[in-house]
């Protein structure tokens, strides 16, 4: 694939982007449409209103912002959405994104996704340079897969992984864990997912968007989970990082990893080098807070980056120490009123 056109790096000798805590930035999450083909419980509401396409960045768009910010030091990209594959022609971004990867500017490009899309897209994706992918999965249970996921169809998604697998992709899984519906069925996955040779990560619901119902009701705090498996498993803490907030253990029993992302019961912000970016441009420097900068406005506002790079020093300047997530009976609205799948997961 050709890449898109390069622009002007800047000469600077010192590119690192620096928060006002003295951490570095070097992972951007970049969320490339806010639509997604599934309709999980926890994340969305069943009817949902998408963005228009207009205000969406275009794909060249996306790639010069990436590219600046590799230029600033970002060593990590990890591409997400909504669902990411769902959209037009991802692959052409991947490509491009992917010049990065042979100059040596760039460590790692990812994705997390659903799976629903990977059968036909496994083997491009490891083309173009990707190594690792994320997928969600709560339940290894079909019917309530379509429950969680409202349209989603494990078969596909389980084909999608064997494809993954297949190219050579090394696979975790996203499991969201939440109350009354898969916490019964977490040693079951642990089992499945390390006997093919995946990690597993547990994740906290978090307070982002109006669903349809109370996250009270889906909250399950990984403190417990950890508690109720260490009663059958041997859990030895590790100090591996992939660049997220996961805190990882190995499973004696197993051999094989599992993690646990704790946004509410212990949040993961003393060592935050992450921002995100939407797929309309925003900036955001914390999940769970709502400043934001524009970076649309530069982009199409010059095809200079100079108006862009001071837009994007000026947002890390802005990050904040960490986000004040709370769920509980008195807080039953959520935190922010933006969906994750706006922000990116």
């Amino acid at each position: 694939m050709e890449p898109f056109p390069a622009h002007p790096e800047n000469s600077d000798t010192d590119r690192s982007l620096l928060d006002p805590f003295g951490r570095a930035i070097t992972y951007l999450r970049v969320s490339v449409t806010d639509r997604c083909d599934f309709r999980c419980v926890y994340c969305m509401s069943e009817d949902m209103a998408f963005l228009p396409k207009r205000d969406l960045l275009t794909l060249e768009e996306l790639d010069r912002i990436c590219s600046a910010f590799v230029d600033r030091g970002v060593r990590k990209l990890r591409i997400t959405g909504g669902e990411p594959l769902v959209r037009r022609d991802i692959m052409t971004l991947f490509g491009s994104l992917s010049r990065h990867l042979a100059s040596g500017a760039l460590d790692e490009l990812t994705v997390t996704t659903n799976g629903s899309q990977l059968a036909r897209h496994a083997q491009e994706l490891a083309a173009c340079g990707v190594k690792r992918i994320n997928v969600s999965i709560d339940t290894l249970d079909a019917d309530k897969f379509r429950r969680i996921t409202r349209w989603g169809d494990l078969t596909k998604v389980l084909q999608g992984l064997d494809a993954a697998q297949n190219a050579g992709l090394k696979v975790k899984i996203n499991t969201v864990a939440l109350k009354g519906v898969n916490e019964d069925e977490i040693e079951t996955l642990l089992a499945w997912a390390h006997g093919r040779d995946m990690d597993l990560t547990l994740i906290e619901v978090m307070p982002l968007g109006e669903i349809d119902g109370q996250r009270i009701d889906q909250f399950l705090p990984l403190s417990l989970v950890r508690a109720r498996l260490a009663a059958h498993y041997a859990l030895e803490d590790l100090a591996d990082r992939t660049g997220g907030p996961a805190r990882y253990v190995r499973v004696k029993e197993t051999g094989g990893r599992l993690g646990f992302i704790t946004p509410m019961t212990h949040n993961f912000c003393e060592s935050c080098n992450r921002v995100r970016l939407t797929c309309t441009g925003q900036l955001f420097m914390c999940l769970g807070q709502e400043d934001a900068a524009d970076l649309r406005a530069p982009v199409r506002a010059s095809e200079s980056n100079d108006l862009l790079e001071r837009a994007i020093v000026d947002a890390i300047a802005r990050k904040p120490k960490g986000h004040d997530f709370i769920i509980d009976r008195r807080h039953a609205r959520p935190a922010l009123s933006r969906h994750m799948s706006v922000t990116g997961g």
